[in-house]
């Protein structure tokens, strides 16, 4: 079992919104000690806004979701790479032992299909450069045309019991392997790439 040479309490904190907020990861990750920071309707904007209360809680490990709902607000693909890349570059800072996990934008509608596969592109790419792991949740649960697999919801966007069964068959593993990876002491600071956009 891999749960006996964990350190006692080493907290796992969960953030996002509601796909997040939504999972009973008790069950579903059994052997970690959560910390659920999944908020519904949460935006990029709104993890900014709280992410003095993750620091607080000084995780081990931090898997971060969150982007959808930029979408239902209109929000471009620039926006939410911007901002997910302010998350990570904040928690990189701020916490420089802890593990960090990004994990891909869900597929939802095959209709936001292509401005997810646009951030997502742009996540996998920043990732390495502030030391976390990444995470391609759409093998797993989207269809060839980037719908949110049926098997998995019932409104397109939410998951339900089998969904988040299959989220967390990719996660428990890439948490594994992403305590395999030294942790990092060295913070990373964004370029000035001449003025706030």
């Amino acid at each position: 079992m891999t749960d006996e040479w964990r350190p006692e309490g080493e907290v796992l904190a969960l953030v996002g919104d509601s796909l997040t907020q939504g999972g009973d990861w008790g069950a579903l990750l059994p052997g970690e000690t959560v910390r659920n920071f999944g908020v519904a309707g949460d935006t990029t904007d709104d993890v900014i806004a709280r992410l003095d209360a993750v620091i607080e809680s000084s995780p081990a490990l931090v898997a971060l979701l969150v982007g959808t709902n930029d979408l239902a607000w209109r929000r471009s693909v620039e926006h939410v790479v911007r901002n997910v890349e302010t998350i990570l570059v904040t928690l990189r800072k701020e916490l420089p032992d802890t593990r960090i996990l990004v994990q891909s934008v869900m597929p939802r509608g095959h209709e936001f299909a292509d401005q997810i596969r646009d951030i997502n592109r742009h996540l996998w790419q920043f990732a390495p450069t502030v030391h976390a792991g990444w995470l391609d949740l759409w093998p797993a649960l989207a269809l060839e045309d980037g719908e949110l697999n049926p098997a998995f919801t019932e409104d397109r966007l939410h998951l339900n019991e089998e969904g988040y069964r299959a989220w967390a068959a990719e996660l428990a593993p890439a948490l594994e392997r992403l305590r395999d990876l030294p942790p990092n002491s060295r913070a990373i600071t964004l370029p000035d790439l001449g003025g706030s956009r």
